[in-house]
């Protein structure tokens, strides 16, 4: 009796470590599936944790400034220096103009807005062109030009709080003779709105730019004359409903019958993000640099 219920006991726990054993390799295998089919989900969530921690940094290596008057609100900025700058030598600063996405108060939109920041890396316009960068920001329901984005044509309006903050700033900085910047070298680049700000900074200043790059932007093509003589290389996508690209269109042909001489590249089947084939074009980071106010 002893003997059979030993057998009996044998088989039983036999069977139930089986048991275990088959489920322990089928609920490792479950497991196994399970971690395998969310691995490009992790794979894709600590890229994006260690594009912000780059990001970030990046941000960080840019001056936190502000610009403080009575009755406006305050204009935050940030400003970058070439990676090296020897005594007594000049160089040359990029005013960049945001768009709308860039808005707010935190001082740091404006440079992640659109990939402006990864470009400026991507250019290497701090290392290789030893280049300064001014990056204002607009706030939050304002532009830096008060026109409607989907009007064919406008006339330039009173200047915005935002550009005549920016410029001053702007002013500001150059004056510094810290920041050692070259006043024949100072180049305007804006998209979308931060387009229009373009066009507008540099008609309100026609003698103040050495170049200007305005993407998906419209200017006042009634004051065309007044560019004429400037380095213009404009940007647009000719499927953009946003900012439709007649816009750029006027505005060069504006410019070539008063006599300038401006580049426009009109990209295909491009929507209203055309400034992604201006950080790709060393073509056109190359042009830019290479302008010197007379």
């Amino acid at each position: 009796m002893i003997n059979k219920e030993s057998r009996l006991y044998s088989i039983l726990c036999s069977f139930f470590v089986f048991q275990v054993e088959w489920f322990t390799r089928r609920n490792y295998q479950y497991v196994m599936n399970r971690i395998l089919c969310l691995y490009p989900l992790i794979a894709c969530f600590l890229s994006i944790q260690f594009n912000i921690q780059a990001k970030d940094s990046l941000i960080g290596t840019y001056k936190t400034q502000s610009l403080k008057t009575e009755n406006k609100k305050p204009f935050y900025y940030r400003t970058s220096s070439p990676d090296k700058m020897d005594s007594g030598k000049k160089y040359p600063l990029l005013v960049f103009f945001h768009g709308a996405g860039g808005r707010g108060e935190d001082n740091q939109g404006q440079l992640v807005d659109a990939g402006g920041i990864e470009a400026f890396e991507k250019q290497k316009v701090r290392s290789k062109r030893k280049s300064h960068i001014f990056a204002g920001q607009v706030p939050k329901g304002e532009r830096w030009v008060n026109t409607g984005w989907n009007l064919l044509g406008h006339s330039m309006p009173k200047i915005s709080d935002s550009m005549e903050m920016a410029l001053a700033a702007v002013d500001s900085y150059i004056q510094n003779p810290q920041n050692q910047v070259d006043p024949k070298r100072v180049y305007a680049m804006g998209l979308s709105m931060g387009g229009y700000g373009t066009w507008d900074a540099i008609q309100r200043r026609p003698n103040f730019f050495a170049a200007a790059v305005p993407i998906c932007g419209g200017g006042d093509k009634k004051l065309a004359k007044k560019i004429a003589h400037l380095p213009i290389w404009a940007w647009h996508g000719d499927k953009d409903t946003v900012i439709k690209p007649i816009r750029s269109r006027d505005m060069i042909q504006a410019i070539q019958k008063a006599g300038g001489s401006p580049k426009y590249s009109e990209i295909k089947d491009r929507g209203h993000n055309s400034w992604v084939d201006v950080w790709n074009s060393d073509e056109l980071w190359d042009w830019l640099y290479s302008q010197s106010r007379k």
